[in-house]
C-alpha cells in the first residue's frame, strides 16, 4: 500500500512553526548538513592554515566553538529540537525567548494587546510625562461590538473644579474611627517591597507624598523605603502578618501597634484574598530573603518564609469582626477594613451577617477583581479563579445595601482601573475610590515585559538586582508617578463634569451603558439591578441573591448546604 500523501500543516507545527512532514524533513537535513559543513570548514581552515597561510587559523576562532556546539547538540538527550536540528535549532530558542517582544512591537495593533493594549500603555506614559494625551482621527474601537461600554454625557455639563486632586476625595472612617482619613479617588494598589525593587517603592512613595495620594504597602510589611519620603501609607496585613508577627508566624499585637501608630500609616487593610491568585499562599525562598526584606517582614535572614493560604488570627466571620476591632484599637482609632476577591457569594453574606450580629463594622471594603495582576501566580489561578471586578463590585454593593449597612462602609475597587473611564464605571457601580498597581508601575518605567517573577526586569521596577535597579532614577520617576495620578484625576473630573455631575460620588449604574447584543443596549442598572436598602433583611430581594443571604452563617465561612449530592 502506498504511503499517504504529504499534507502541509497536517501533522504538527514543528520547528519554528513550520508545519508538515516534508518541511520538517527538509529542515532536519539542513540542520545535519550545517553541522557537517561546519566540521568540514574546521578541517579545511586548519589545513589551509598549515599549508598556505596561518591567517586561515583565525577562522577557527568562530568555527571550532560552532562545531563543538553542533556535536554537543547531537549527543545531548534533553532537547529534542537540538538533537534533530543541531546548531540551527538554537535560533528557535532565541526567537522563543524574544517572542513576546516581537509580538508587542511588530504584531499587535493599538487595541488588541494584553493585559494592556498599546493605546492604554501610551496613555499612561503620556500622562506620566505630562504630554498631550489626545488621539487623532477618532476611536479605533468597534462601537457596535458586543460588550462595548460608554458613559452617558449631559447637554448641561458642570464646570471642572480648579483643583481636581483636592476636590475629588473621600473621607474614610466610621463612627468608631477616631482618625478618619481624607483619601484620593485614585491611589497605588498593594505591591510589596520584594516584588517591587527599592527604587520603585521609593519613587512611588515620593510621588504619593507630593501628589497627596496613598500607597498600599502590600502584604510584605513597611520597609525602610516606604518610610524614606513620608508618603501616606495603607498598611496591608496578609496571612503571614509580616511586620507584626511572632517567631512562629502568629499575629503580634505589640509589634503591630508600634508601626500602626506611626503618623505615616493612615489606614490598615486586612488582605483576605487578591484577584490574581485568590486562596493561594506563597513561599519566599531563602535565597530571596535579604537583610532588607527580612527587616521589613520581621523574619530571619536567609530562611524560607511561608505565607499561609488563610488567616490564623481568626477562623469565623464573627472572629474576623473581633480582629477588626482589635486592629482599630491598637492603631489608635485609624480606619480598618479588608480586601477580598469574591468567590462564593455566601462567604461575603456571612461576613455581613457577622457585622450586624456583633454591631462591628469595618471602615472600608476593597473589592479586587479577578483580572487583577501580580508578579507571579499559577496560570490557572490568574485565568480561572475569582469573580471579575464588575460582577464582584456590584455583588458587594448589593449585599451591603440589602443588609442595610452600606452607609456605614466605604467601598474601594481595584483591577485594571488605569483610565478615567474605567474608574468612572467602577464608581458608577458603587466604588467610593479606586486603586491601581500596574498603571503606577508603568508610570515609573514598566514596559509590560511580563518577566516580573524572574528578577530580570529590564527597567528596574520588579527586581532586587542593584545593577538593573540603577535604571530607575527616583527623582525622575517620582515626578512621573505624581503626574500620572494628577492627570488621571483631572481626566476623571472632566468626564464627570461632561456627565452633568459635580463629583464622581454622584455616579450611578444608569450612567453607564453597555451593548449586550447587536440590536440592544442596557444600562448597568438594568444589567445589575440595585437592591433596595434592607431588602435582604426583609426577605424581598430577588430570589438568587436572597438564597445566598439565607444560606450564609455568621459563625462560619462555609455556607449552609441543603440536600445531598
Amino acid at each position: 500500500m502506498p504511503p499517504p500523501p504529504e499534507v502541509p500543516g497536517r501533522y504538527d507545527h514543528g520547528f519554528l512553526g513550520v508545519g508538515g512532514r516534508t518541511e520538517a524533513a527538509v529542515l532536519e537535513q539542513v540542520g545535519r548538513r550545517v553541522l557537517w559543513l561546519v566540521v568540514a570548514a574546521v578541517i579545511g581552515a586548519g589545513a589551509l592554515g598549515a599549508l598556505v597561510d596561518p591567517w586561515w587559523w583565525m577562522a577557527l576562532v568562530a568555527l571550532v566553538p560552532l562545531a563543538v556546539v553542533g556535536i554537543w547538540d547531537v549527543m545531548q538527550r534533553r532537547h529534542s529540537i537540538l538533537r534533530n536540528f543541531p546548531i540551527l535549532g538554537h535560533s528557535r530558542y532565541l526567537l522563543e525567548g524574544i517572542g513576546a517582544e516581537l509580538h508587542q512591537y511588530l504584531v499587535e495593533s493599538n487595541t488588541d494587546g494584553r493585559p494592556f493594549d498599546r493605546d492604554t500603555r501610551s496613555l499612561i506614559y503620556e500622562r506620566a510625562k505630562r504630554r498631550p494625551d489626545v488621539k487623532a482621527f477618532g476611536t479605533e474601537l468597534d462601537v457596535y461590538e458586543l460588550g462595548y461600554t460608554w458613559l452617558a454625557h449631559s447637554i448641561a455639563p458642570r464646570p471642572v473644579p480648579e483643583d481636581p486632586v483636592g476636590r475629588l476625595r473621600i473621607v474614610v472612617g466610621g463612627e468608631r474611627c477616631s482618625q478618619p482619613y481624607s483619601l484620593s479617588v485614585l491611589n497605588i494598589s498593594a505591591m510589596s517591597f520584594g516584588s517591587l525593587g527599592a527604587n520603585a517603592v521609593r519613587a512611588m512613595n515620593k510621588g504619593a507624598m507630593e501628589g497627596r495620594f496613598a500607597q498600599d504597602t502590600g502584604e510584605g510589611g513597611i520597609s525602610r523605603y516606604h518610610r524614606e519620603f513620608g508618603g501616606d501609607l495603607i498598611w496591608e496585613i496578609g496571612t503571614g502578618y509580616f511586620g507584626c508577627r511572632t517567631a512562629d508566624g502568629s499575629f503580634d499585637a505589640e509589634r503591630f501597634a508600634e508601626q500602626a501608630l506611626e503618623p505615616q500609616v493612615k489606614m490598615v487593610e486586612i488582605k483576605i484574598s487578591q484577584g490574581a491568585k485568590p486562596g493561594h499562599g506563597g513561599l519566599l525562598p531563602a535565597a530571596k530573603v535579604s537583610p532588607e526584606i527580612a527587616e521589613a517582614r520581621g523574619v530571619p535572614v536567609g530562611e524560607d518564609v511561608l505565607s499561609p493560604m488563610s488567616h490564623s488570627a481568626f477562623s469565623t466571620p464573627i472572629e474576623m469582626m473581633s480582629f477588626i476591632t482589635l486592629l482599630r484599637d491598637l492603631s489608635g482609632g485609624k480606619p480598618v477594613g479588608f480586601k477580598l476577591c469574591i468567590g462564593d457569594p455566601r462567604e461575603l453574606a456571612a461576613i455581613t451577617k457577622a457585622m450586624i450580629e456583633t454591631e462591628t463594622y469595618p471602615d472600608f471594603v476593597v473589592v479586587d477583581g479577578g483580572e487583577g495582576g501580580t508578579g507571579a501566580a499559577p496560570l490557572e489561578f490568574s485565568d480561572s479563579l475569582g469573580m471579575p471586578l464588575v460582577e464582584g463590585l456590584m455583588l458587594v454593593q448589593n449585599v451591603l445595601t440589602g443588609a442595610g449597612v452600606r452607609d456605614r462602609i466605604r467601598l474601594g475597587a481595584s483591577g485594571k482601573l488605569v483610565t478615567a473611564s474605567a474608574i468612572a464605571q467602577a464608581m458608577a457601580l458603587g466604588a467610593d475610590w479606586c486603586n491601581t498597581a500596574r498603571a503606577f508601575m508603568m508610570s515609573v518605567g514598566c514596559i509590560q515585559a511580563q518577566i516580573c517573577h524572574t528578577n530580570r526586569c529590564p527597567v528596574g521596577v520588579t527586581t532586587q538586582n542593584p545593577r538593573l535597579q540603577r535604571a530607575l532614577v527616583v527623582e525622575d520617576k517620582s515626578v512621573r508617578a505624581r503626574q500620572f495620578h494628577d492627570s488621571t484625576v483631572r481626566a476623571l473630573a472632566e468626564l464627570v463634569s461632561a456627565m452633568g455631575l459635580d463629583h464622581p460620588g454622584e455616579l450611578r449604574p444608569e450612567h453607564v451603558v453597555r451593548r449586550v447584543s447587536q440590536y440592544e443596549v442596557r444600562t448597568f442598572g438594568e444589567i445589575h439591578p440595585p437592591l433596595q436598602d434592607g431588602a435582604l433583611l426583609a426577605g424581598t430581594a430577588p430570589e438568587p441573591i436572597q438564597v445566598v443571604w439565607d444560606q450564609a452563617d455568621a459563625t462560619s465561612f462555609r455556607p449552609q448546604r441543603t440536600g445531598t449530592r
